[in-house]
């Protein structure tokens, strides 16, 4: 059994910090705000995000970050993507080299479009060993103990099989791969469409707009990751085309009911407000599209997701300007 630090204290975190918890591990759950972590000690769960659902004995919360990281095997991050960066810089003094380190944060650096891996190098250095986790999986259907399947990714494959066997257990299957970039990509454009999806339903296009929208959507999440060094069989799997088809098809998705705002007339400041968490495909929309005219790679579905929330584009006007796209061989 392993002591394993979560970083984050929020839904994906905690549903984290209760699996591992469940499999026999110690966690300890940090979060930096102590009004923040104050309710989840005196109430023993997350009653802001996952009520409902008591903590086991062997998870403890800190919001001291020497005393969460002390003897621990694992540190896993789940916080994010804006906050990545800061998180990691508050976390390298008290993480000894023999700690291995996982993320579970989906998207890529605002404002400057790296991956995650690459924060994550920048931050660290390249004596710790590193693996991001991914896949189709709604933070209170872990909590709650549903069947669940995600990758770990590692460019060390010993790494990613420590992490996939601690997250492994009854109602988590947890698959490993060598794709670190392939992964990654999959989490941060599947929110991205996810939002696409949302406005389409939210105009009421129906459901043959949304399987299209998700086929070529997968179309392009495949042409930028394999010129940024993906592999193919990583969309065709779970934190590809599993992810996306999960989150562009279920309101527990917040960039699918943001996108559905949208769609219906809403805002974009509404939208936020009604959702009140981070609603990650809307900040990775631009970097993804910046990532791809920086390897001039086509994502039209993309382009005008960004035109929609930053350019004061119509919905239904970007939804028209998709169908008159000239006819082409459909490839993936």
């Amino acid at each position: 059994m392993a002591t394993v630090a979560v970083l984050g204290p929020g839904s994906w975190g905690t549903a984290l910090a209760l699996l591992l918890a469940r499999n026999g591990h110690t966690v300890r759950l940090w979060g930096h705000d102590p009004e923040e972590i104050a309710p989840l000690r005196r109430e023993r769960e997350n009653r802001r995000y996952l009520p409902g659902i008591p903590f086991p004995s062997t998870l403890t919360v800190d919001v001291d970050l020497a005393e969460a990281m002390a003897n621990v095997d694992l540190a896993l991050a789940a916080v994010p993507s804006h906050a990545y960066g800061v998180t990691l810089t508050r976390l390298r003094p008290h993480l000894p080299a023999d700690v291995g380190f996982a993320w579970a944060t989906k998207g890529l650096e605002h404002g400057g479009g790296r991956f995650l891996h690459e924060v994550t190098a920048e931050i660290l250095g390249a004596a710790w060993s590193m693996a991001v986790i991914s896949g189709p999986s709604f933070a209170g259907e872990v909590a709650r103990g549903l069947p669940t399947a995600v990758t770990v990714a590692s460019s060390d494959a010993v790494h990613a099989r420590r992490v996939a066997a601690l997250l492994h257990g009854s109602n988590l299957r947890a698959y490993t791969s060598l794709d670190v970039v392939g992964v990654e990509l999959g989490g941060a454009v599947k929110n991205v469409l996810a939002i696409a999806a949302g406005i389409a339903d939210g105009l009421g296009f129906g459901a043959n707009a949304r399987a299209a929208l998700i086929t070529r959507g997968l179309a392009e999440m495949a042409r930028l990751g394999l010129v940024v060094g993906g592999q193919r069989e990583t969309f065709m799997g779970l934190a590809g085309i599993g992810d996306l088809v999960l989150t562009c098809t279920d309101d527990q998705s917040r960039n699918r009911r943001f996108g559905l705002a949208i769609g219906r007339g809403e805002t974009t400041k509404s939208a936020f407000a009604a959702i009140g968490q981070v609603v990650e495909g809307a900040a990775t929309a631009r970097e993804v599209l910046r990532l791809a005219r920086r390897h001039g790679v086509e994502m039209p579905i993309t382009e005008q997701v960004n035109q929609v929330l930053y350019h004061g584009q119509e919905p239904r006007r970007a939804v028209e300007i998709l169908l008159a796209r000239d006819p082409k061989p459909e490839v993936i």
